[in-house]
Formats: C-alpha cells, structure tokens, sequence
C-alpha cells in the first residue's frame, strides 16, 4: 500500500503559496482545497499538477517522502515548499487524506463478494456458505471441544449452537449496559475446558451518572459455566476503580487471550484518549490478570504506588483483537486507529504504543492529533492500515483444510467489509491480501475443529448478524 511516492508536474508557486497562507485552522478537507486542489484536482486526479491517486510517483514510495515533498517542496518539478506555511500536524492530516483518496480509488476497482460463490485467492480457490444467521449484532464466537459454538449478541445474549445447528440461548448470564458500543462482548472457553468448564466473558456494565448526569459503565470481566443450559458459579475477575468508572459508551476494547495460568484482556481508552498515557486507569490497556482474577506481581506495575496494578502494556487507542501465534505462544493485537493507522502490534510487558502521542491517523473531522508517528520509548505497530479498516477479532489459522494458509494471520474489519489474510515473517508483515470484501462487517474470525475459517457479519443498519465459513473449493 505504501509503495508510493509523491509526484507533481510544474505549478504555479506564486498561486500554492498564496492559498497556503489561509490553511490555518482548517480540516484536512478544507486545506486540501486551499492549498492543493487548484493545481492536483478537487478530487485528486490531477489538472495543472499530476493526479494523486493514479500511484505514479517521481521518488521512493514513504509516508515521509510524502511529507517531505510537501514540506520541502521538489525544486526540478516546480513544486513549491510549505514548510513555512503549514506546520508539522498540517502536512501529516494531508498525507493521511492523499492515502485515503487512494486507496477508495484502489478499492473501488475490486469486486464485491458473493455468497456462494467460488473465487480465486493468491494460493486457493475458495467458498461461502451461511452457518446461521440472527437479528442484533453478533460480536464474538468459540468452539467448545465438542465441535459446538458459543456465541454472543452484544444486546446482552449467550448462545450455544450445536454440531447438528441447534441453538440454544443460555439464561441467566450477566446484566449488560446495551448503550451505544457497550453490551455483551467476547466469550473464550477455557482452554482445559474439558477439566474446569470455565468460559469467560466481557461485558460494559453500568455505574450510574457522573457528575454532570451522564451514564457511564465500565469493562467488566468474569467467568462461569454452563449447567442444563443456564449460566452458573460465576466469579468477578476484574472491574475498574470506582473512581475510574468514566466511560459513556465508547472502546470498551474486550478481547481475551490465556496462555498458561494466564488471563489477558484489553480495554480501549473509553474516549478519554489522555488516560491511555496514565498508568493509574485501566482504560487504553491490555492487562493480566490470573485465570482466577488474582494479580500477577511480575506485572510490570504491581510494585509502583498508584498504579493499576493489572496493567501489562498501555498507549493503546481500541484494541478489538487479541490472539496468541500458535507456535511462538507471542500475543498479537489489532488495534483501532482513528481516522487512519489502525495498527497491529507485537504485545510485550510493559510497552508503550504511544496511544495519542504518537499515531499514523488523525480526528475523524480532518484536524491534526500529533504530527509524531514515532517518538523514543514508544513502540511503532508492526503493521499499520492508513486509511483505516477499522480493524476487529483475529485469528492465526491452525486448520487442515488450506495448506498455504499455515500460520497465517486473518484480520476482520469493520468499515471497509474486509477479510485480510496477512503473512508474518521474522517479525515483519510480508503480504497483506483482501480474501473477501463487501458481505458485511467482520467483526470476529475463528479457526473452526473441521479446518474451515468462520466469520461474524454484521450489517448495523438492518441490525442483523450472520455467521458463514470459508471452504475450500
């Protein structure tokens, strides 16, 4: 995707650099117009100047040569430099809206999905087919080791399904706060569940009105078990501070992963993104905790006065996604950026991501967060989407239905309705492919028992959800 340069045909200075004067205080929207339409186009594709979004470039293909190109200028093509009239946080919102005009003009070429029907991947020709389908949004599913699913519709339902695609709703499971982005999130089963039968859950539970009258909730996470189709012996593993009870609705993050005696869980930063940066909230997170819910005291924080002591790494903005490599045990997380850099990351005790000081996006309304992408102490993603996908659940595929695909990565995404298989090697992202796109928004992915890879779709708007596997064919 990044495999692009900057690029300009000869232009009038004079004319750039008037226009530039007036870019202060402007979405990125309003100073694209200002300050580049007249000469590469109101829709980017180029008039006096070149087209931005035709991926024909003159120099080496990085977001800095980009920024530098606007910063600086490029003298044998008449292009002139901005340095002096935007600043740094400027020319970044422009780099990420020069991306996002591309790749819509990428995507828009590339056909939509079709359930049932065949198509061809980089190594296998593959199939859809529905699972079952439900009204409200379906956010999270696993199997059981008999091969049956569980389940969960954020409204606040646990739903078990059976090999032979019997569903069954599970009573008795906690109250949820339904609001806005809050609800019943993930479900993980245990991974000795034949021996203990624990199944853990997240959910945003509510904890009255703040002092200015607004509902706030929080994360909570607990487990239980299943007994004659009722939710039974649960345990309270985490809930945040009293006085941390802030969230009106928004990233409460929730996936889980156990490695060992284990239990790790993220929480998003709430939309307070400033908490990210303090150790002293659980919101913008991933935290350990024991399976039992008691705290690790080699948790980076545990001894530090003040601290959530739960806390295993911080600056994270939305993490929606948490999975172990099936060799390495390493955990992975994707994480929502905001308007561009939603990101993959390499999780490691006591890691700073940089959540709002550092990121490759900028505000949903076109103005600058930071012009940092990178700052000493805090760790760059591993891989990271400009614009944003919207990045959900994940998967590394164990299966024995796609050879080619061992080891692999699968990536959901909200926005864009894609599927994206990614290839890992030495630490590096090396392929990045869309397997499917436009059936819907992919919320969760799992490796099924029979080697085929099932998926969440949720259309919000008609408030329905389906679960369909991909098959070979």
């Amino acid at each position: 995707m990044y495999q692009k340069v900057f690029k300009t045909t000869l232009l009038s200075a004079a004319c750039m650099l008037s226009m530039a004067s007036h870019a202060n205080n402007q979405n990125v929207e309003q100073l694209f117009k200002t300050t580049c339409a007249s000469c590469h186009g109101q829709e980017l594709t180029g008039g006096m100047a070149g087209s931005l979004i035709d991926n024909q470039w003159m120099t080496e293909g990085t977001d800095t040569a980009l920024a530098n190109a606007i910063k600086n200028g490029i003298v044998s093509a008449g292009m002139p430099a901005f340095g002096a009239t935007l600043n740094e946080e400027q020319i970044r919102t422009l780099v990420v809206y020069i991306r996002e005009a591309g790749a819509k003009a990428k995507q828009a070429k590339q056909p939509e999905s079709q359930m049932g029907k065949s198509f061809n991947t980089d190594y296998h020709k593959v199939t859809t087919k529905e699972v079952t389908k439900s009204d409200g949004i379906i956010w999270a599913m696993d199997f059981l080791p008999d091969g049956s699913l569980l389940y969960t519709l954020r409204e606040g339902e646990l739903w078990h399904m059976t090999k032979g695609g019997k569903k069954t709703q599970i009573k008795g499971t906690p109250k949820v706060w339904h609001k806005r982005q809050g609800g019943l999130l993930d479900v993980y089963p245990d991974p000795d569940y034949k021996n203990n039968g624990w199944i853990y859950l997240s959910f945003s539970k509510g904890a009255g009105k703040n002092s200015q009258g607004q509902e706030v909730a929080f994360t909570a996470i607990v487990r239980g078990k299943i007994k004659n189709g009722e939710w039974a012996d649960q345990q309270t593993l985490f809930e945040a501070k009293p006085e941390n009870h802030q969230n009106r609705g928004w990233h409460f993050g929730s996936r889980f992963a156990i490695k060992d005696d284990y239990l790790f869980f993220t929480n998003g930063d709430e939309g307070l993104q400033d908490g990210a940066q303090d150790i002293t909230t659980q919101n913008g997170k991933v935290h350990r905790i024991f399976k039992d819910g008691r705290v690790p005291k080699d948790n980076p924080f545990y001894n530090e006065k003040g601290a959530q002591q739960t806390i295993w790494t911080y600056g994270n903005r939305n993490p929606q996604g948490l999975t172990l490599h099936p060799k390495t045990g390493a955990l992975w997380s994707t994480e929502h950026g905001p308007r561009g850099g939603d990101e993959l990351n390499l999780i490691t005790k006591g890691t700073n991501y940089g959540w709002p000081k550092v990121t490759y996006g900028m505000n949903y309304n076109g103005t600058p967060i930071t012009p940092h992408t990178d700052l000493p102490g805090m760790q760059l993603p591993v891989h990271q989407w400009t614009p944003s996908i919207a990045v959900a659940g994940m998967n590394f595929y164990t299966g024995n239905k796609f050879k080619h695909w061992q080891g692999d990565l699968f990536v959901g995404s909200l926005a864009k309705k894609q599927l994206h298989r990614l290839r890992i090697e030495n630490g590096k992202v090396t392929e990045d492919e869309i397997i499917l796109k436009g059936l819907g928004r992919i919320r969760d992915v799992v490796t099924a028992p029979n080697g085929e890879i099932y998926l969440t779709i949720n259309d919000r708007n008609a408030n329905q959800s389906k679960i369909i596997a991909i098959a070979p064919k």
